[in-house]
């Protein structure tokens, strides 16, 4: 049986689980703290955080909140995000759901806040994904942040991010421009209040090595970087030292959007 990309999405994040609930650039940042003041929460607000990963956003917005489920495709994933949650000992009121973002298993209606942070280049079709977001808010309170990477502009340093994300991690299926997420966001019926970005640092080792890659293939990622033209080491701040890089920044984008009334509802 030939494997989907979401089979290869599971079976990838299974093996890797650990290494993702255990960085510390996962739990905390800008953009959660810029998150938590644009949507507001209350011990009214019931989240849902798709693709939780590591369960770091759940646990952030779990003391805000009257409950947050936290879903994802990988059932390890949520395993190790569950043990976590419980060892911080400080919460009680997070769920953990088995779910495809492009499928969600809730009634419509279901939830106040939808979060999504770091996901959706894995996801096989966005705009479906979106769809289903917009059907599990909550008319006329319905909100989301949406957080990812953003695909830059100019077309050869995006043609380089695609190809050394895909060779870093072969589950990375499709980054977006920030106008592009504009568009996929009113085309699934969300009013997109504001955008954001925030520069995000990344050791090299650390974040290649915590996607499973063995010892060859750091060095084959390390040398694609170094070979990049002068205009890719610029956009994404390139260190190195002794042929080595040392660490590069991207950048993510935040988009806070709400949920409208549409005649057909």
């Amino acid at each position: 049986m030939t494997k989907t990309s979401k089979d290869r999405v599971i079976e990838h994040f299974g093996k890797t689980a650990d290494g993702y609930i255990h960085d510390r650039g996962f739990a905390s940042g800008p953009d959660l703290e810029e998150s938590v003041r644009l949507l507001k929460p209350t011990q009214e607000d019931v989240v849902l955080d798709v693709a939780t990963g590591g369960g770091h956003t759940a646990l952030f917005f779990a003391p805000l909140v009257r409950n947050v489920v936290a879903s994802d495709l990988t059932m390890q994933m949520l395993k190790k995000a569950q043990e976590h949650i419980s060892e911080e000992g400080r919460v009680e009121n997070v769920t953990f759901r088995e779910a495809d973002a492009e499928d969600l298993p809730f009634p419509s209606g279901s939830f106040t806040i939808l979060t999504c942070r770091i996901a959706p280049h894995h996801f096989p079709d966005v705009p479906r994904a979106l769809t289903e977001f917009h059907r599990v808010l909550r008319r006329r309170v319905g909100r989301m942040v949406i957080i990812d990477t953003m695909l830059p502009d100019d077309q050869e340093i995006a043609d380089f991010y695609q190809s050394m994300e895909k060779m870093r991690d072969p589950t990375h299926n499709q980054a977006f421009t920030r106008d592009q997420w504009q568009q996929m966001i009113e085309a699934a019926d969300f009013t997109v209040e504001k955008m954001a970005v925030f520069e995000k640092c990344h050791d090299f080792k650390t974040w290649a090595e915590r996607a499973g890659l063995d010892h060859k293939q750091v060095g084959e990622l390390n040398q694609y970087f170094i070979d990049s033209p002068d205009k890719v080491h610029d956009y994404f701040q390139i260190e190195t030292f002794a042929g080595d890089v040392e660490s590069y920044t991207d950048k993510k984008l935040l988009i806070y959007a709400t949920r409208i009334d549409t005649k057909r509802e």
